[in-house]
């Protein structure tokens, strides 16, 4: 064992006593485990990124965490869990990217997932994934039709809901989630409506009323967020990048001039053959992506004054607006951490899921 690795097994996140038991598909850095600290323990975790699995094992150690490709995962070896979490690959879901499809090389890894819980002799008989809302719009809507009609043949029923990510950190990251429970099973009726609700947009509301087996999920909005973009600011990272400020355009320029104080974040994009900085100026952050690519990286800028900076994100900041604290660990480089982050759950958003859903479910299903 190195001095590093030594160092952050001291500082592992204890996994606080848990009445359940989890698979976490795509485990990414683990922020799915930290938001479900408590109610669920993850006694197995899966990724093939390397990046990744160091963030993670940083935080939780390695006892449990199998670093492979998921195409190589036998489901008659994994322990029992009663709640499967995936987070399966959005690559060919994104409208930002080629739209490749359910069936492509990269988000069609779900058919691995489910292949892994056909060889399970006990699968859990609570499902929970995640994606991009691109899911449910994409084709139509064919991408999620056809995930959907795979788990009712398997005997579960489910629903799709859209949470972003803005109700709880400053930061805009709608998400789809797909909560399914074996038909078998008795769902609280407290947590079924009888039609759309705030978590439905309208391309989950046109799916479910066209699938058989669909469960109009229903709970009360959470609190209004109090942070904004400002508070999860690093005062001491230096501002490096004043160069890209020649890329805002006009319009922003305008709202700039009308403001003492401004902190907006931009990306990078290209309008009409000329490149551009457009900032947005609500207070928050927009969606973090993956650092692949010139434009993939979030900029900061802060007016005060007659003054005006510009600088990246820096990687904490990053952390803070997935709802990391600032306790959780980011070894590796810059790239890495910013991967890590870009590419993983909100805290706060799989805590809202777990304790108004997940935990809920589980009470009733393993408790009837």
């Amino acid at each position: 064992m190195t001095l590093q690795s030594a160092m952050y097994q001291e500082k592992n996140i204890i996994q606080c006593s848990a009445p359940w038991r989890m698979h976490e598909f795509f485990a990414g850095s683990g922020l799915v485990a930290y938001g479900l600290n408590g109610m669920f323990a993850s006694v197995w975790a899966n990724d093939i990124s390397e990046q990744k699995a160091a963030v993670y094992e940083a935080n939780f150690g390695r006892d449990h965490f199998i670093l492979d490709d998921i195409k190589n995962i036998k489901g008659s070896e994994l322990p029992f869990a009663h709640l499967s979490w995936a987070s399966f690959p959005c690559q060919d879901l994104s409208l930002a990217g080629s739209i490749g499809g359910i069936h492509a090389s990269r988000s069609g890894l779900v058919w691995e997932w489910l292949r892994v819980l056909d060889e399970i002799d006990n699968p859990p008989k609570v499902l929970s994934l995640e994606n991009v809302p691109g899911l449910l719009s994409t084709s139509g809507g064919d991408n999620y039709r056809v995930l959907h009609m795979a788990l009712v043949e398997r005997g579960y029923r489910c629903g799709a809901i859209v949470l972003n990510a803005s109700h709880f950190v400053p930061q805009s990251r709608p998400r789809v989630f797909i909560i399914a429970v074996q038909e078998k099973c008795l769902i609280p009726k407290e947590l079924v409506g009888s039609g759309p609700c705030w978590l439905h947009n309208e391309a989950a509301t046109r799916l479910g009323n066209g699938l058989p087996g669909w469960v109009w999920w229903h709970t009360e909005k959470p609190p209004r967020r109090t942070k904004t973009l400002k508070d999860v600011i690093d005062g001491d990272a230096p501002f490096d990048k004043d160069g890209v400020l020649n890329l805002v355009p006009e319009r922003h320029q305008a709202k700039l001039r009308a403001h003492d104080t401004v902190y907006a974040t931009g990306y990078r994009r290209t309008r009409n053959g000329t490149q551009q900085l457009e900032l947005r100026f609500d207070g928050i952050a927009g969606c973090l992506r993956t650092p692949e690519g010139g434009s993939s990286k979030q900029y900061l800028i802060v007016k005060k004054g007659d003054q005006i900076h510009a600088r990246l994100l820096t990687v904490r900041e990053a952390a803070r607006l997935m709802g990391a604290p600032d306790t959780f660990m980011l070894p590796g480089s810059y790239n890495d951490g910013y991967k890590a982050m870009g590419d993983a759950v909100v805290l706060p958003v799989a805590r809202f899921i777990g304790e108004r859903f997940l935990t809920k479910i589980a009470e009733a299903v393993y408790n009837d």
